[in-house]
């Protein structure tokens, strides 16, 4: 019989339990997101069942803990500050205490912004995952949420596809997928995670053409 302390679906609802509440209203990093992560990190740890899936459990529903907006300053220091938090937490739920160093890593090293290099197996599962979400329908669903949020325009009104100017996501959502998206795929660290991010980035490149066209705008083929 599984120990309980190490029991995956003994600890998964008490890990939802303490994320919840932490997205401070951001639909695109609420419980659902991190079901979702959590859910992409399961079909990368079919591949790698060398893997500590508890780890990879924890660090999936608590590396929003402390969620900061996309133009916060201090927005890079938000995976550390989430990663202090859930050790904290974990430690005050008796988590196995041998496994909170590797916890704390996979979730400050989930983050784009801190740009924080992944050193073990698990932060690199946990990484994919998340970085995944960000791509395919849901990716895009949460782009444009993002960028309503911050002000952002739909896309250049001339000019959607960038094929006479810079790229500028900060005032055109549509930029974001060719600023950050097209380059998650060569950044995956798991061959699963790269795999199903080009599937899933092959669909936002075809919106960004259907996009256009619909706009009356040249195509960039």
């Amino acid at each position: 019989m599984q120990e309980p302390k190490l029991d995956l679906a003994t600890w998964r609802p008490r890990l939802a339990a303490l994320a919840a509440g932490s997205s401070g209203g951001d639909g695109a990093h609420d419980s659902t997101h991190l079901e979702r992560v959590w859910r992409n990190a399961q079909a990368l740890l079919a591949q790698h069942p060398e893997a500590d899936a508890l780890v990879v459990m924890a660090a999936c529903y608590l590396h929003d803990l402390v969620n900061l907006p996309k133009d916060d300053p201090e927005r890079d220091q938000a995976s550390t500050r989430s990663a202090k938090l859930a050790r904290h937490q974990l430690a005050w739920m008796d988590f196995p205490p041998d496994r909170l160093d590797a916890v704390a890593h996979a979730i400050e090293a989930h983050s784009f912004s801190a740009n924080i290099p992944a050193r073990s197996l698990e932060a690199k599962i946990v990484q994919d995952a998340d970085r995944l979400d960000g791509l395919g329908a849901v990716g895009l669903a949460r782009m444009f949420y993002i960028a309503g949020r911050m002000g952002s325009g739909l896309a250049h009104p001339d000019d959607p596809l960038g094929l006479a100017r810079e790229f500028d996501d900060r005032r055109y959502a549509l930029d974001h997928i060719m600023v950050k998206l097209a380059r998650l795929p060569g950044m995956m660290q798991t061959e699963g995670g790269r795999r199903l991010a080009e599937e899933r980035l092959a669909r936002l490149m075809a919106f960004r053409e259907e996009f256009a066209a619909e706009g009356g705008a040249p195509s960039a083929s």
